[in-house]
């Protein structure tokens, strides 16, 4: 197997919003690469759509402080207020750098950033929904992308495109660098670098029904797990409440920001009932229990009652069509549906990973519960928990996580790369991957243990025993069906031999990644004997600030799971009971 070198002062694995942030702070002090196994406008931050929230008073009267209050009682008090406070407070001027930097944000006559309103956003800590979110029609993701990407190239940062990171090298607990598959020729690619930062997105593959793309796979999150890593808050997965019935594309929480209504077979507006001051604007871990809810007490549309109704054709054909224009493509291209005319179906679908690789605020990866650090190791964005987004995140601070943070950890970069020397890669540096990699090869193939036979059990499975609502017998099951399906990983066959772009071999690996994420996921769930924003617990209804006030770190032991805990970062937000 072919082995070409590289030497880098530091290198950022994912080209999304966050890795592309972290670039443009980097790049201009240090020799930098940018390593991404998609081209990257294909990241999937080009998906969010809705907004991305900022207290810039632009429509009414607002502040960062009441933006840090709804962050944390969405959160239902997990988050840590001290990371959330930063998150709030420099949302103004990471929307207005954005501004400059060339962003098309929609407009207000006045000539002013649009803003609308979004769930879980108030005004006076709760008092009416707040008009926060600011915006580029349906598109505002696509848009913070090309943006970011088209400064990146202009400041000359170097891009690996198609390149996947399947390793990384830790010595003595300090970064060396990492080994990349080239996904155009099968070779090897071993960068040395003192600096790394891992902004690789989500693991919603893990689940059946998922907005997330094919690509998202837990690598980032999977591959330091692997290595002795912990992972934060596993059990916190977020179910975005309008995806597209059976697809789980997303319709963006937009619609509903703009008056979209949710209604039930019988075309009531159940959230009434559920949420009686915000209602449809609810956060999502909430609505999102109240459409399972409704489709469990038999209220659900369709043949088999297992999906409801978004609501637009009251909002008019000229607003649906200026603010909401990809939804409108979606629905017209998916469902065959005409949005102006016609009620949408739609199910929860799983969106968004609250947990993932621990950070503090400056982005430095931890290497335990008691705060230790990987010296050189970086995170952000979706696959890092730093921790802001706690039990359940509110709409639109992702993209203003990515952008906040990312900017942090590529400071942390410069930081660490002008206090540091160069300390080069020992020959050997990619022999375990090559041996992985050639194990894969040499095996015979047979249907039993194919990739995607052993996926789709793992995404039904997840879908079936660990989605909206957990129980200690459903956790129980998974935790079996889990076991039996990593004991067949073992034996895991290909059929594809090839070098020149050979999926088959990279979700061979990807697939080691989700297994991990489900196994995170399904042991801090069940030790989380409580229900807390996403994570709701059938047989422990009630939130537990006695006991479970703490972030749990999630520990590789063997094929099993070892859990730690961390006590929340308290502020000056008290817990109180989540009402809306």
């Amino acid at each position: 197997m072919k082995i070409v070198k590289h030497s880098f002062d530091g290198i950022i694995v994912g080209a999304g919003g966050a890795g592309l942030r972290a670039a443009i702070e980097a790049a201009p002090t240090m020799k930098l690469a940018v390593i991404t196994k998609l081209y990257p406008t294909r990241s999937h931050t080009g998906a969010a759509q809705g907004g991305m929230s900022a207290a810039l008073a632009n429509v009414e009267e607002d502040n960062w402080n009441w933006h840090a209050f709804d962050t944390v009682k969405g959160s239902d008090y997990l988050a840590d207020q001290p990371a959330v406070d930063i998150l709030c407070k420099e949302a103004i001027d990471a929307v207005v750098e954005l501004e400059h930097w060339g962003l098309p944000f929609s407009r207000l006559e006045s000539g002013k950033i649009a803003q609308r309103r979004f769930g879980g956003h108030t005004v006076k800590e709760g008092a009416a929904p707040a008009f926060r979110a600011c915006y580029a029609a349906d598109r505002t993701g696509h848009m913070i992308l090309q943006t970011l990407y088209q400064k990146c190239v202009s400041m000359g940062v170097e891009f690996f495109d198609e390149f996947q990171v399947l390793d990384i090298k830790i010595e003595d607990g300090v970064c060396k660098g990492v080994v990349a598959y080239e996904i155009a020729t099968g070779d090897l690619h071993v960068f040395e670098a003192r600096a790394v930062t891992f902004a690789t997105g989500g693991f919603g593959k893990i689940f059946k029904v998922s907005s997330n793309a094919h690509s998202l796979t837990g690598d980032g999150p999977g591959m330091l797990y692997q290595k002795g890593i912990p992972l934060e808050d596993m059990e916190f997965y977020q179910f975005h409440p309008t995806g597209i019935y059976r697809l789980g594309i997303l319709l963006s929480e937009a619609a509903r920001g703009e008056g979209g209504i949710l209604r039930n077979k019988d075309g009531e507006r159940f959230m009434e009932r559920y949420a009686p001051s915000i209602k449809d604007l609810a956060p999502r871990d909430m609505v999102s229990r109240a459409i399972a809810t409704e489709i469990s007490a038999g209220n659900g549309a369709g043949p088999n009652n297992d999906y409801v109704f978004l609501d637009l054709t009251h909002l008019g054909e000229e607003a649906i069509m200026k603010k909401l224009p990809d939804i409108t493509d979606f629905v017209r291209t998916y469902v065959k549906i005409e949005p102006i005319n016609d009620p949408i179906p739609v199910q929860p679908t799983a969106h968004y990973a609250m947990g993932g690789i621990p950070t503090d605020v400056n982005g430095r990866v931890l290497s335990d519960h008691k705060g230790g650090v990987i010296e050189g190791v970086y995170a952000a964005g979706e696959a890092a928990c730093v921790s802001v987004h706690g039990a359940n995140r509110l709409g639109t601070n992702s993209l203003l996580d990515i952008v906040v943070f990312g900017k942090r950890a590529g400071q942390s970069m410069v930081d660490y790369v002008s206090s540091t020397k160069a300390s080069p890669l020992n020959e050997s540096a990619a022999d375990d991957l090559s041996n992985k990699i050639s194990g894969f090869m040499e095996k015979e193939h047979t249907t039993e243990f194919s990739v995607a036979k052993i996926r789709s059990e793992l995404q039904d499975s997840m879908e079936e025993n660990a989605k909206i609502f957990r129980s200690k017998e459903t956790l129980d099951n998974q935790t079996e069906i889990l076991s039996d399906l990593r004991e067949r990983y073992k034996n895991v066959t290909i059929s594809d031999k090839s070098k020149v772009f050979n999926s088959e071999l990279l979700e061979a690996i990807e697939l080691d990644y989700l297994l991990d994420m489900a196994d995170t996921t399904v042991a801090s769930a069940l030790a989380r004997k409580e229900s807390r924003g996403a994570h709701s617990r059938e047989d422990y209804p009630d939130r537990d600030d006695t006991k479970f006030m703490k972030h749990s770190f999630a520990f590789k032991n063997g094929d099993s799971v070892k859990l730690e805990y961390k006590d929340v970062e308290l502020g000056k937000y008290e817990p109180m009971e989540r009402k809306y």
